[in-house]
Order: structure tokens, then sequence, then C-alpha cells
């Protein structure tokens, strides 16, 4: 249990796991890992737990430095603010002592959350969210990702190679588990009235959340958007080149910017999801096709020969519609939807040519491939541990 000035609640959580673990028959220790600055670590001393002391701050960070000192062959983790009753502890322990499952977690949201034990922002906003969040990108299939009432075997630690420090701890234990293909299960819970002052802060932990599981799916983060955005932009110049009518719109010179304006964008946000595939660690590597294949296949001459292509395309177009305009005496204007066709082509071709020398300086330092073989290859480029 991590803890910080839980003097109010500590004697009451320790007397529960006492009680859960005579019911269960079994032997265990109560290791504390304690910030405090009140009386929560002489009370549970004088109980029998064994208290250490982090080096560091942080909620991920005490779990941590607790992790080090098991020595059980199960571990059971819980906040220490009486929020979790730990005489519910048989119902997640005999699922993993079975074998049905290798991590257990408590749900509060598909149990009972007792009155004033979960503000209504936790409770309908941001934990349901959070938890959607994160089965969208990890695919966890979980009803309170957020949950602290976990138990699991103790060789699971170092399956999870769990880094961070903060409240996000709890979203990576997840995501790594689904990472792992471990094979996570839910029992319902009551979840009760916390005693003693709160911690968390609503914004800035559930913001800690949010960029913690975004950062770690760049897949999601930059190949979707990137693939609607250039889609969109192509379909919009295409519609306006041809002046066609759909429900009403009629597609032209106003809407080529706009569809110029997004294939530059979706463009250079795939750019991106090209970049983070090379330099970025998440919890899971990216599985999306595209940038799977790029990072498989790329060359930097083929990133080249492409962007002076579209140079070579595009500044052809416009070299073609000012010698029209030239030759009209400078009276007769290329059409804007024209203009903009050669003018999108060249920032494509641009972007195409530096970002090639971009990705090929990203992976110059890792490796010692000769100037024959500049391919990136996955197995190289796969980095361990996971990005925070």
């Amino acid at each position: 249990m991590p803890t910080l000035n839980e003097e109010e609640g500590i004697g009451e959580c320790i007397a529960s796991i006492k009680h859960a673990l005579s019911e269960l028959e079994i032997t265990g220790e109560i290791i504390v890992s304690d910030s405090s600055t009140d009386r929560t670590p002489q009370i549970a001393a004088e109980m029998g737990a064994f208290v250490v002391t982090p080096d560091r701050s942080g909620y991920g960070y005490a779990y941590r430095y607790a992790f080090e000192y098991v020595r059980g062959e199960y571990v059971v983790i819980g906040d220490a603010d009486t929020t979790y009753d730990f005489e519910e502890l048989p119902d997640l322990f005999e699922i993993v002592a079975r074998g049905d499952a290798d991590v257990v977690m408590g749900s509060r949201l598909a149990g009972n959350i007792l009155p004033g034990s979960m503000p209504a922002l936790h409770k309908y906003v941001g934990n349901p969210l959070l938890t959607k969040f994160l089965n969208l990108f990890y695919g966890a299939g979980v009803s309170d990702a957020h949950s602290g009432f976990r138990v699991f075997r103790k060789e699971v630690i170092d399956t999870l190679s769990l880094r961070t420090n903060g409240m996000e701890f709890a979203s990576e234990m997840v995501m790594a588990a689904g990472a792992n293909d471990l094979q996570i299960a839910e029992v319902p819970i009551t979840y009760h009235e916390r005693q003693g002052e709160a911690t968390l802060s609503s914004f800035r932990d559930g913001w800690r959340h949010v960029k913690f599981m975004a950062m770690n799916a760049p897949g999601l983060l930059f190949s979707v958007p990137a693939f609607g955005l250039f889609s969109a932009g192509v379909l919009t110049m295409a519609a306006s080149l041809f002046g066609l009518t759909l429900g009403g719109i009629v597609f032209g010179s106003h809407t080529v910017i706009a569809g110029s304006l997004l294939t530059i964008v979706g463009y250079q946000i795939g750019g991106l999801a090209v970049f983070s595939s090379v330099t970025s660690s998440p919890v899971r590597p990216q599985r999306d096709p595209i940038t799977g294949w790029l990072k498989r296949r790329f060359q930097l001459e083929y990133g080249l020969a492409i962007g002076l292509a579209l140079i070579a395309l595009g500044g052809g177009y416009t070299v073609f519609l000012l010698g029209g305009w030239i030759a009209s005496g400078y009276t007769q204007r290329p059409l804007i939807t024209s203009d903009m066709l050669a003018f999108t082509t060249l920032v494509l071709g641009a972007q195409t040519f530096f970002s090639s020398f971009f990705l090929g300086l990203l992976h110059q330092p890792r490796s010692t491939a000769s100037p024959e073989d500049e391919s990136i290859d996955s197995d190289e480029t796969d980095r361990e541990g996971y990005g925070a």
C-alpha cells in the first residue's frame, strides 16, 4: 500500500487485510510504502506492517519501490484510505490462484459505489471516459481501468517492466498487461468513502492518464487522423477540379483551398507517424500497416526520388501555367484550382524530400549498417522499455 498521510485509515485497512488472509488460510506480509509526515508509518509498524520509505515521490514510484521488497508468491495492491474493502480480497485472489487470470482487478464501476465515496465527475465522466480511451488504444476490455485494487503473481512484475512514477501507473499496468497478452479479469467490488483528506487532483491526474495513453499509442494518435485528413483533402481537391456539386455544395475555387490544406496537414501528420515509429518506445509497438511497412522497407534514396518526382510534377505544371499566363500578355490568369494543385504537389514533394533526410538522420546513430544498406529494419528499431 502506498501511503501519504493516511493515519485515519491505515489501521482499518491493515485489520481488514489480516482478516482476509486468515479467511484464505494463507500467510502474507503487508508492505507499506510511505511518504507521510503524520503518524501513518508508526501505526502501520505497530500493527505488524513492514514500512519502507521511497527515496522519490510519486504514486507509481511508491509501488515500484515496494515491489523490490516483495517476497510472496502473490501480490495484492490497494490504497490505504479505506475506499477498498480488503475483506473482499478472497474473491479476487482465488481467480489468480486457480490460474484463470494473470491479473485480477476489483471493478468499482461494475460493483457498488457507496454514496459520498466517488465524486460525480469521476463516476460518470472521468473514470468511464479514461477506461474507454484505454480500451480503444489497447483493447484491454476492462470496465474500470483505474481501480487500484489488484491481485497478480509476483512474476507479473518483471513481465510488465513498469516505469512510470505518477498516477498514470494505474494505466500503465493495464496497458502493459494487454501488450504482453496477459489475461485480465475483473470482480465487482464495493467502493467506500475514504478516511482522511484526498490527495488526488482530478484534472491534473486525469490529464496525466490521457497523456500517457496517447503518447503510448502513436499509431492511432497520428496514423488515423493523417489518413482521414489526407483522404478528405484529396477527395475535396478532386471534386473541386471537376466542379462537382454534392448535396447543394458547389466545389470550386474556395473548396480547393480547403482541400489543399487538409491534404498537406494530413500528409504532415502522417510523417509524424513514421517518425514516431522510429524514435518512440511505446508500451506496445505500433502495428498499423503503413508505418510498419515504411519501417521495414524505407530507404533514403526512395524517399528522395519520390520527393523529387513530386517537385518535378508540381514545378512542371507551375511552369506550364506560368507560360500560359505570359503568352496571354499577363491577362489570362490560370484557374485557382490549377494553381492549388500545382502548389500542393510542390509542397508535398518538398516535405517528402526533407522528411526523408530527417528520417535518415534519426536512423543513422542507431545503425552500423554500410551506406549500401540503409533500410530501416523493424527488429533494429524496436526498443525495449516504454516511453512516458
